[in-house]
C-alpha cells in the first residue's frame, strides 16, 4: 500500500527530514546562541542547495525534488524562521495574529513544500496548506500544553489569558491557572474552524491528489476530538489516538 510514487515519496522523505533535523535542533537541550548559530547554518546550507552544491547529505537528498518540484526556496527558510522563534529561552505569543504567524512558519511552511509533491493545484493549494498548517499545529499546541510550559514555551496568545484573568510570567503556574482551561477551549474551537475550512478547499480536488493532507487532517482532528473530551482541567494526562485508530482512519480516508 502506497500513497504516493517512489519519487514523490523520496522527496517527502527529504523534506520530513530536514523538518525533523531542524526541529531537533530548537527542541535540544542547551544554550539558545548555539541553537541559532546552528540554524543559521543551515540557511546558508539552504542557499547552497539551491545554487546546486549542497554539503549535507539531507540537503543532497533534497537536490533532485527541489528541482523536479520546483519547491519554494522561501519556505525553507520560513520552517526555519519557526525554529528560531522556538529556539528562543522562553517563547510568548502576543495575541492569536502571532500565534497563526508562528503556524504558518512551522507548519504551514511545510504544507507549501509538499503541495507542489502532492501535485495540488495552484490555486487551492496554498490555502490547504495554510488552514490545514493552522489546525494541525493548534492542535499540536493543544496536545503538549504541560510539556512546552516545562520548557518556558507558552504559545497560548496573551491576550487569550489575559482575558480570562490567568497572568502569564510562569507558564506552568498560567497552565495551573482555574481558567486556562477555558482558553484551551476558545484555541480548540479556533483549530475546528480551520479543519472544516481545510475540509471544504478539499473536497473538490480529485482523491489521488488530497490523499495524504485528508488522512493527515482526520488523524489529527480526531485528536482534538479526544482532547476536548478528556476535557481542558486535566493537561497532566497523555492523549494519543491507538495504532489501530490510526490505520482505521487511513483505510477509511484514502489508501484505497
Amino acid at each position: 500500500m502506497r500513497l504516493l510514487p517512489v519519487r514523490k515519496r523520496q522527496a517527502m522523505y527529504a523534506i520530513y527530514a530536514f523538518c525533523r533535523e531542524v526541529d531537533d535542533i530548537a527542541d535540544s537541550p542547551g544554550e539558545s546562541g548555539q541553537k541559532l548559530r546552528q540554524l543559521e547554518d543551515w540557511r546558508e546550507e539552504i542557499a547552497r542547495l539551491y545554487a546546486g552544491r549542497p554539503k549535507y547529505l539531507i540537503s543532497r537528498a533534497l537536490l533532485e525534488p527541489a528541482e523536479q518540484f520546483n519547491l519554494p526556496e522561501k519556505e525553507f527558510h520560513a520552517v526555519l524562521d519557526g525554529m528560531e522563534i522556538d529556539a528562543a529561552e522562553q517563547v510568548r505569543m502576543r495575541d492569536i495574529d502571532g500565534l497563526l504567524g508562528y503556524c504558518r512558519k512551522v507548519a504551514g511552511a511545510v504544507g507549501m513544500l509538499s503541495i507542489p509533491v502532492f501535485g495540488m493545484p495552484h490555486g487551492p493549494g496554498p490555502r490547504v496548506a495554510v488552514a490545514l498548517g493552522n489546525a494541525l499545529q493548534l492542535t499540536n499546541i493543544l496536545r503538549d500544553i504541560r510539556a512546552d510550559a516545562a520548557r518556558n514555551r507558552l504559545y497560548m496568545p496573551s491576550e487569550m489569558l489575559q482575558k480570562h484573568g490567568v497572568e502569564e510570567s510562569s507558564a506552568v503556574r498560567a497552565t495551573a491557572h482555574p481558567s486556562f482551561a477555558v482558553a484551551c477551549r476558545e484555541l480548540s474551537g479556533i483549530a475546528r474552524r480551520y479543519y472544516q475550512e481545510a475540509e471544504w478547499l478539499l473536497k473538490g480536488l480529485d482523491r489521488a491528489v488530497k490523499r495524504p493532507p485528508v488522512i493527515m487532517m482526520h488523524t489529527y482532528r480526531e485528536t482534538l476530538k479526544l482532547l476536548d473530551r478528556h476535557g481542558w482541567e486535566n493537561l497532566g494526562r497523555k492523549v494519543s489516538l491507538k495504532s489501530w485508530r490510526k490505520i482505521s482512519l487511513a483505510l477509511r480516508y484514502g489508501l484505497f
